[in-house]
C-alpha cells in the first residue's frame, strides 16, 4: 500500500504539469473560436440594379379589349321555305346585295301569276266603267234637259202673249192662270232635268270610277305583296363582308327566328376596351389609340377613338371606349380578327422630364397608386423608399413623388430585402467572373505555350547526348 502512495505521491506533479497547459491550450481554442463567430462578416445579397431615368412620357390609358366588325349581321329568312341552293359558304368573302341562297318558292309563282291576271281584269274594268256605261246615262239626261228647257220657253211665250191679252180685256182671267199653272210645271221640270244631270255628272260618274280604280289598285297592291315575298326567298347580303358562320345548309327549312348566315364587315375594325372610372376622364373623342393583339407579337394597329360610353358599369367599375382601327387586307387576310383580344393603348397627353424606373423596381401597394423602391448609395447599401407613381409605358413606371433622377435601384432581388441592407450588384460580379476566367484562360494559354518549349528543349537535349555517344 505506501509503494502505491508513494508511487501516486510521486506522479502527481506530472499529471498537474500535463493538465495544466492542455487545459489552457482548449480555453483559448474555445475563446478564439467564440470571437470569430461574434466577428462573422454579414451576408451580401446579390442584386441587379438600373438607374431612375429622366425622360419624356406619352401618357397613355390601357385596357384590355376585343376586336368588334364596323358592321355585323345574323341574316335569316323572312319566310318559313326550305333552302335548295347556297351560293356562300362560311369563311368566304362577299359583296353588298350578292345572292348568298335561294328557297323554294314555286306556290309563290303561282301567287304571283295570278296577282298578275287580277290587274288585268281591274285595269279592263275600269276603262270600261270611264268609257263606256256612264256616258250614256249622262247623254239621255242631257237630252232631257234639252227638252224640258224648250217647253218651259214655249210656255213662256204663252203666259206673256196672254198676260197682254188679259190686260186689254180679250181673254177671260181662267185662261191668265192656265197659262201661269203649265209655266210652273215647265219650270219645275227643266230643274229636276238639270239637277239629274248634274248628279250624274259629279256623282255617278266619279262614283263609279273610283269604285274601279280602287280595285285596280287593290290587285296592284296584292301583286306587290307576292313580288316581295318571291324576292325574301332569295337570302341576299346587306353589305360586303366576310362570312364567319354558317348555321344551316341545302335541304333544311329556313325559319325568321333561325338565321343561315353570320356576316362581318371587318374592313373596319372596333376594339372595345373597359377603361377604369378614374383613367377615362381624360379620354377624348378623336385621340389616337393603339390595339396590340395578344397573337401577333410585336404587332400594332393605330385608329381613333369614335364612342365613349357616358355610363359607368355598376359591376366593374369600368367606362367602354371604342377605338376605330383600319384594317386592310394583306394576302387576302385581314390582320384584325373579330373577337381576337388585346390592349388597347390611348395616347391622353405628354409629361416632360419625367422619372423613370423599370416597372421590376416598384413593389406596388394596393391602391396601385403608391410604392416602394430600394435605392442603393454609394457604399451599396440598400434604403427603402416610398415613392408615388404614375403611368406604365413600355415596361418603365413614372415616379411622381420619391426620386429625381439618377438614383440607383434595386430592379431583380429586392423583394422583401431588409433596409440597409449591404448588397452586390450581380452583374458587376459576372463581368469581373469573366474577366478573371479571360484572364486565366490566357495564362492557360502561356502555360500550355511553356510546356511545349521544355517539351522541345528535352528533345533538342536527347538528340544531342545521341550525337555525342555516336
Amino acid at each position: 500500500m505506501k509503494d502505491r502512495r508513494n508511487r501516486f505521491t510521486l506522479a502527481r506533479p506530472y499529471v498537474r504539469a500535463i493538465a495544466w497547459p492542455l487545459a489552457c491550450g482548449l480555453l483559448i481554442v474555445g475563446c478564439k473560436a467564440h470571437s470569430k463567430e461574434e466577428e462573422a462578416p454579414k451576408p451580401v445579397v446579390e442584386v441587379k440594379t438600373a438607374k431612375a431615368e429622366v425622360a419624356d412620357l406619352e401618357l397613355t390609358v390601357r385596357a384590355p379589349a376585343n376586336i368588334f366588325p364596323r358592321e355585323q349581321a345574323n341574316i335569316a329568312a323572312r319566310v318559313t321555305a326550305r333552302i335548295i341552293k347556297l351560293n356562300a359558304r362560311k369563311g368566304d368573302t362577299v359583296a353588298a346585295g350578292q345572292l348568298l341562297a335561294a328557297l323554294e318558292n314555286h306556290d309563290l309563282i303561282a301567287q304571283r301569276d295570278e296577282a298578275k291576271a287580277a290587274v288585268t281584269d281591274a285595269e279592263a274594268n275600269l276603262q270600261k266603267t270611264a268609257a263606256g256605261t256612264v256616258p250614256s246615262d249622262i247623254e239621255r239626261a242631257r237630252g232631257q234637259v234639252d227638252t224640258t228647257k224648250a217647253a218651259l220657253d214655249q210656255s213662256q211665250k204663252i203666259y206673256d202673249r196672254r198676260k197682254v191679252l188679259h190686260e186689254k180685256g180679250a181673254i177671260p182671267q181662267r185662261d191668265l192662270l192656265l197659262s201661269e199653272t203649265e209655266l210652273a210645271q215647265a219650270k219645275t221640270s227643266y230643274e229636276v232635268a238639270r239637277k239629274s244631270l248634274d248628279l250624274l255628272e259629279r256623282q255617278s260618274s266619279d262614283k263609279d270610277i273610283r269604285i274601279a280604280q280602287s280595285r285596280l289598285e287593290q290587285a296592284k297592291a296584292r301583286l306587290e305583296g307576292i313580288i316581295a315575298q318571291l324576292e325574301f326567298t332569295e337570302i341576299r347580303s346587306p353589305f360586303a363582308g366576310v362570312i364567319t358562320e354558317q348555321m344551316m345548309f341545302p335541304g333544311d327549312m329556313a325559319k325568321p327566328d333561325a338565321p343561315i348566315f353570320t356576316v362581318m364587315d371587318l374592313s373596319v375594325a372596333i376594339a372595345r376596351a373597359q377603361a377604369p372610372e378614374a383613367e377615362s376622364r381624360a379620354v377624348r373623342r378623336g385621340q389616337a389609340c393603339g390595339f396590340s393583339p395578344v397573337d401577333q407579337a410585336g404587332g400594332a394597329y393605330s385608329g381613333r377613338v369614335t364612342t365613349i360610353n357616358q355610363a359607368v358599369d355598376p359591376a366593374r367599375r369600368t367606362v367602354e371606349i371604342w377605338c376605330e382601327i383600319a384594317n386592310p387586307q394583306i394576302s387576302g387576310q385581314r390582320g384584325l380578327k373579330g373577337g381576337g383580344f388585346g390592349s388597347l393603348a390611348i395616347t391622353v397627353g405628354a409629361a416632360k422630364r419625367s422619372v423613370v424606373v423599370p416597372v421590376a423596381a416598384v413593389q406596388f401597394a394596393e391602391d396601385g397608386k403608391k410604392g416602394t423602391v430600394m435605392v442603393l448609395d454609394d457604399k451599396n447599401i440598400a434604403h427603402a423608399k416610398e415613392v408615388g407613381t404614375g403611368e406604365t409605358v413600355s415596361g418603365k413606371v413614372r415616379i411622381v413623388e420619391g426620386l429625381n433622377g439618377g438614383e440607383t435601384v434595386i430592379v431583380e432581388g429586392g423583394y422583401g430585402l431588409p433596409d440597409k441592407t449591404e448588397v452586390r450588384n450581380k452583374e458587376e460580379k459576372e463581368e469581373k467572373d469573366a474577366d478573371k476566367d479571360e484572364k486565366g484562360d490566357k495564362d492557360d494559354k502561356k502555360g500550355d505555350k511553356g510546356d511545349k518549349d521544355d517539351k522541345k528543349s528535352e528533345k533538342d537535349n536527347k538528340k544531342e547526348k545521341e550525337k555525342e555517344k555516336k
